[in-house]
């Protein structure tokens, strides 16, 4: 950090105890102070195709800060807390008009999981209670509400992960005491429990494996990280397929020690790398229980789960982070943002709260692909999120270390603010750079041709122009499930006016490489990239 950033922090900083949403300068991104307060703390956050959030937490804490509407309230003898309740544990965000509106829950969705599907509607599944083997859907629609139907995962789903698959339907994965995986919907030949033992081999009662880390491989395996150890499943035969050495140190990456992981961008739909960074070293959670708060892991692990012999390449970042949440940007950076730098995810576990985000530049050579950004003024410890928004911001909140809401008298009060944080590319600096779609197909098929028209005021970059598809995530508990981004191929644009051009791009040919449903399409100049639009893949 420079002494002019310094300098401009601090001016920011005083600034700050008066205007709460100034933002901090363009060079490291600007960080919005949106909303004061939804009502509802963000431990669980999805991104809709219509440009709205649906934002979670668990019915359990007690009130919220949020009434229901209309005198509605909700009565759960099976209630651990309240069993009459009128508050709402679900808001419904605008991000375009800057609104929200509260939404009913009727089962308990704490640490529960999530999947799009590809007709854009949210399948959510599983929680604690009676919320364990429930699903809940929700239909991007203005006037919608969740629909629940208990009992229909076969299993309890608490601290499972989800993950969308070239069929379209979703894998569940794991969970407390839940060495198995199971699908939703049902089908003839899904309709049971695969024992996954890898899933028991890797937990034990010092060091667990909650909401492993999963993503879709480019041959149609899934990649499945436990603690330190991962695997290639093959999950129509119930096989392991290849087993990957253990991450360098051995440190634990899952919750609690929750570090955070992403499937970086897709390039050659032949090759696919995996990027696990920070969480916390082994027996971290039980120090932090006798009170005694060590040190997050700074170190991020590389590695291509496509070699036949892969070896992990570790990096160490600029700062160390547990709880911390990773987001792919358009042009194929990844955000790491949030968290803490001593302790574990867990109440009041963690202390030392990261509020500067870094970008990691992965095309950079090793040593030089971490940048630090601006700060923010929040801590986001315990249950906070962030998801990338079609403008290019990222969407952030959510931070409850406590039991229940609690805003006085701790260390890291419940924070039930949303933030936005808008990366450097965004700065006017660049207005000349970026590009503006103006027109491209909102369906698309496997394989096909299309040509994108698009306009740059300043022109086309030297650095060169790409086209990119992201497919929004579930964030919570430092995932981001079902996150990817796909680097389109593409012939060299072509001027058809003046400052404007059309580049032709081919859709990916399967579902492997991009399940089918809704993503955001970005034009990418010199890696600055326009404002997405919604894309679906049929």
């Amino acid at each position: 950090m420079t002494l002019l950033s310094i300098f401009l922090y601090f001016v920011i900083f005083l600034a700050g105890f008066r205007h709460r949403n100034l933002t901090h300068a363009a060079t490291g991104g600007e960080w919005d102070l949106i909303q004061r307060s939804i009502g509802v703390s963000a431990m669980h956050m999805q991104l809709l195709n219509n440009d709205h959030a649906i934002i979670f937490d668990r019915t359990d804490f007690g009130p919220s800060n949020l009434s229901l509407p209309s005198g509605k309230c909700r009565n759960d003898p099976n209630e651990l807390v309240l069993h009459h309740d009128c508050t709402a544990h679900s808001v419904l965000y605008d991000i375009t008009s800057n609104t929200f509106k509260p939404l009913m829950l009727l089962t308990d969705t704490w640490c529960s999981s999530g999947t799009v599907f590809p007709d854009g509607h949210l399948v959510q599944t599983g929680g604690y209670n009676d919320g364990d083997r429930t699903v809940r859907t929700f239909y991007p629609c203005q006037n919608c509400n969740w629909v629940e139907t208990p009992l229909a995962l076969r299993e309890r789903r608490w601290y499972a992960t989800n993950q969308i698959l070239p069929d379209g339907t979703s894998i569940i994965i794991g969970g407390r005491r839940q060495f198995n995986y199971e699908f939703y919907p049902k089908t003839s030949t899904t309709n049971g429990i695969f024992s996954l033992p890898f899933l028991q081999q890797t937990n034990d009662a010092a060091e667990n494996n909650l909401y492993p880390f999963c993503h879709l491989n480019v041959d149609g395996n899934i990649f499945v990280f436990a603690n330190n150890r991962a695997i290639l499943l093959d999950y129509k035969k119930n096989v392991i397929v290849k087993t990957y050495p253990q991450i360098p140190g051995g440190d634990p990456r899952n919750y609690p020690s929750s570090g955070s992981s992403v499937l970086l961008p897709l390039k050659n739909l032949n090759e696919a790398e995996v990027l696990i960074c920070g969480g916390a070293p082994t027996g971290s959670y039980q120090r932090a229980t006798r009170r005694s708060f060590g040190g997050a892991l700074n170190t991020c692990g590389r590695i291509k789960i496509t070699d036949a012999e892969p070896v992990w390449e570790m990096e160490t970042m600029p700062l160390a982070r547990v709880m911390g949440d990773m987001v792919l940007l358009p042009n194929g950076d990844v955000l790491i943002i949030n968290g803490a730098s001593a302790g574990t995810a867990g109440w009041e576990l963690g202390r030392n709260p990261v509020l500067t985000p870094v970008i990691y530049k992965g095309d950079n050579p090793i040593g030089k692909r971490f940048e630090t950004q601006n700060p923010s003024k929040i801590p986001r410890m315990y249950h906070s999120t962030a998801i990338l928004i079609r403008d290019g911001r990222v969407l952030v909140g959510g931070s409850n270390p406590h039991a229940y809401y609690n805003f006085t008298g701790v260390l890291y009060p419940t924070e039930l603010s949303l933030e936005m944080y808008s990366p450097a590319y965004l700065g006017s600096e660049f207005a000349n750079s970026k590009p503006t779609i103006l027109l491209a197909p909102a369906k698309v098929k496997y394989g096909q041709k299309v040509g994108i028209k698009f306009r740059v005021g300043g022109g086309l970059s030297k650095n060169g122009v790409s086209v990119t598809i992201v497919a929004p995530a579930f964030a919570t508990h430092s995932f981001s499930m079902n996150q990817r981004l796909v680097v389109l191929a593409s012939g060299a644009p072509k001027a058809v006016s003046k400052f404007r051009y059309e580049i032709m791009v081919t859709m990916v040919d399967s579902g492997i490489h991009a399940p089918s449903g809704y993503y955001l399409m970005f034009v990418v100049n010199g890696g600055i990239p326009s404002e997405g639009i919604w894309v679906q893949i049929q």
